[in-house]
């Protein structure tokens, strides 16, 4: 009779396996038929989750359910590697999102953001070139800034200081406070003479997919929404962290039990 903690095992990894598939043919799927950057750099992330879901759910159920010790063991240390990596990945988010955040601005609804208040480690990933120019592509494709100025388009300049625009909205679809441009619509304004202490003024465009996508305020309003999305995570991890030691547990009763049938088996005694 199989017991209680193994066949807990073989359920619980049996619904991981089931899980998994519709994973891996999302990653699958996407590495054959994605249109934009952004779905093209999801594909591999997605396929090697819903593989990797799919062997340790395998090697759960058969070293479980079918009693073979050395799956079990298998499935235990990847289950504490697993822990490990959890654990570490969320204490790591919330020391790098400890800083940064918005600054308000006087007469204005919405906050601007300035890179050099994140976190070091955060701050170097978007100056390298090469990220930020995969960021910038996902960013565009997203079309934010389009909307933002459909939902915009007539409204006076007053109006628009009212508007709690979003991160990104702040920091990419409008020149920053410092450049004191002529107001047009949402993402559209004019230049004005005059030196600017802020580098963003020279980089500004009213080109659509040119705005300020290339400014250091974009790279901080995509900071300050990493931040958050990383925080909700961490918050997430640390109830995926309970389960994951609640199952380990589980796993180390059920490679306990194979243990025992294994040697009463050696010795000729039938396990209950």
């Amino acid at each position: 009779m199989v017991r209680f903690s193994n066949s807990l095992i073989g359920i619980l990894n049996f619904f991981v396996f089931l899980l998994s598939v519709p994973i891996l043919s999302t990653g699958i799927w996407l590495s054959l038929n994605a249109s934009t950057q952004c779905e093209r750099f999801l594909d591999k992330p997605i396929i090697a989750l819903g593989a990797f879901l799919m062997i340790v759910a395998i090697a759960g159920v058969v070293g479980s359910c079918c009693r073979v010790t050395w799956l079990l063991w298998f499935y235990l240390f990847v289950m504490f590697s697993l822990i490990v990596i959890v654990l570490c990945f969320t204490i790591f988010a919330f020391v790098v999102t400890s800083k940064g955040s918005g600054e308000t601005i006087p007469g204005k609804a919405y906050k601007e953001y300035r890179l050099e208040t994140y976190s070091d480690w955060l701050q170097k990933r978007v100056n390298n070139a090469k990220h930020w120019n995969n960021i910038r592509s996902c960013l565009y494709e997203s079309k934010f800034c389009s909307n933002l100025e459909l939902y915009a388009a007539r409204e006076p300049v007053s109006a628009f200081y009212k508007e709690d625009l979003t991160p990104l909205e702040s920091g990419c679809c409008k020149p920053s406070n410092d450049c004191n441009f002529i107001y047009i619509n949402a993402t559209s304004w004019n230049k004005t003479s005059g030196t600017q202490k802020n580098s963003d003024c020279q980089l500004w465009d009213n080109e659509k997919d040119k705005l300020c996508y290339n400014c250091q305020a974009c790279k901080a309003g995509f900071l300050d929404n990493l931040k958050s999305s990383w925080k909700r995570v961490a918050i997430v991890n640390i109830i995926f962290l309970v389960l994951l030691i609640i199952v380990y547990a589980m796993g180390c009763c059920a490679f306990r039990n194979n243990k025992e049938d294994s040697y009463a088996r050696s010795n000729g005694f039938n396990n209950p």
